[in-house]
C-alpha cells in the first residue's frame, strides 16, 4: 500500500512538472514556392490517412501558411465527448515558403481543450500524434513551456480569461439555424473576415469553422508579425457550435495559449487584437 501511494504521488508529481510546448518543428521540404511547399506537405498528410480540409494564407504574413487536416479517429473521440470538445478536432500544420514546417503539439493543444476530459480521448490523440510524427518527421517543441498539469486550467495570468471565460457568443433555437446564421455571415465577410474551413457534424449537433481575420489594419497581419510567425501553426481562429450555441474563445486566451511565452510588453503591443478578434466574432455569430 505504501508503495502504491509513493507510486501515486510520483505519477502526479511528474505530470504536474511535465513541462509541454504548443508546436514542434518537422521535416523541410522543397523551398521556393508556398503554394508548392503547402502542396508538398498536404502529399505527405493525405498518404498518410489525413483528410485536409483547408488552406491559409494569412494576408500580411508573406510566404507563410497553414494546412488545416483531421483524423478520423480523434475526430470521432471528439465527437462522441461532444459540446465544445469539437474545437479540438482541427489539427493545424505551419508552412513556410523556405521550406520550414511546423505543426501543433497534440497533446499540448487537447489537454487544454478538452481539460478535465482529456483522459477519454488521450488515446485517439497520441495516436494521431504519432501518425502526424510519421508523416512530417519528428523534431524540436519549441513556443514556450507550459507544465503538462497547468493547461486544463490555463490561463496567461490574473486577470486573463479561462477556457470557458465568456466564450458564448449567441443561443439560437436549433443547431441548424445556429449553422446558417455563422455560414450566411462568414459569406458576408464582416471586417475583411472569411471562411477558411467548415466542418459541421448534424449527427452530434456539433460544427466548427476556420476564420481568417485579414482586414489590414487589425487583423492577423498586423498582430502577428509583431509577437512572432514562427507560430504560424496557431492560425486560424475558430468558431464553434454545440448543439445551438455559438461559441469562440477569447482572444487574450486564444493568443496567449499560441504564444505562452509573450512577455507582458509584448502582450500590451498587439492590446487591439483581442478586442477586435471579439468582435468579429460576435458578428459572426449575429451578437445584436
Amino acid at each position: 500500500m505504501k508503495r502504491f501511494l509513493i507510486g501515486a504521488v510520483f505519477a502526479f508529481y511528474s505530470l504536474t512538472t511535465l513541462a509541454l510546448q504548443p508546436y514542434l518543428t518537422a521535416d523541410k521540404v522543397a523551398a521556393g514556392d508556398l503554394k508548392a511547399a503547402l502542396a508538398a506537405v498536404e502529399q505527405k498528410l493525405t498518404a498518410e490517412g489525413f483528410a485536409v480540409v483547408g488552406r491559409h494564407m494569412p494576408k500580411g504574413v508573406p510566404d507563410h501558411g497553414v494546412v488545416v487536416l483531421t483524423d478520423a479517429g480523434l475526430t470521432e473521440a471528439l465527437k462522441q465527448l461532444g459540446g465544445t470538445a469539437v474545437i479540438g478536432i482541427p489539427i493545424r500544420v505551419g508552412v513556410k515558403a523556405d521550406g520550414s514546417v511546423s505543426y501543433v503539439n497534440l497533446e499540448y493543444w487537447e489537454r487544454a481543450y478538452i481539460r478535465k476530459d482529456y483522459g477519454k480521448i488521450e488515446a485517439a490523440a497520441k495516436a494521431a500524434a504519432a501518425r502526424l510524427e510519421k508523416a512530417l518527421g519528428a523534431g524540436k517543441p519549441f513556443g514556450g513551456e507550459v507544465e503538462a498539469g497547468k493547461l486544463a486550467h490555463y490561463h496567461y495570468m490574473f486577470g486573463m480569461e479561462y477556457f470557458e471565460d465568456h466564450s458564448e457568443l449567441r443561443t439560437y433555437k436549433s443547431f441548424d439555424e445556429a449553422v446558417k446564421v455563422v455560414r450566411d455571415n462568414l459569406a458576408a465577410g464582416p471586417h475583411n473576415s472569411a471562411k477558411v474551413y467548415e466542418l459541421v457534424y448534424p449527427d452530434r449537433k456539433l460544427a466548427v469553422f476556420g476564420v481568417a481575420h485579414n482586414d489590414p489594419e487589425k487583423g492577423e497581419g498586423w498582430w502577428v508579425n509583431k509577437i512572432g510567425p514562427d507560430h504560424i501553426a496557431a492560425l486560424p481562429w475558430e468558431i464553434f457550435i454545440s448543439d445551438g450555441t455559438v461559441y469562440s474563445l477569447r482572444g487574450r486566451f486564444r493568443t496567449a495559449l499560441s504564444w505562452p511565452a509573450l512577455t507582458m510588453g509584448q502582450f500590451m503591443t498587439i492590446s487591439q487584437h483581442p478586442d477586435f478578434t471579439k468582435e468579429v466574432m460576435e458578428d459572426l455569430a449575429g451578437v445584436l
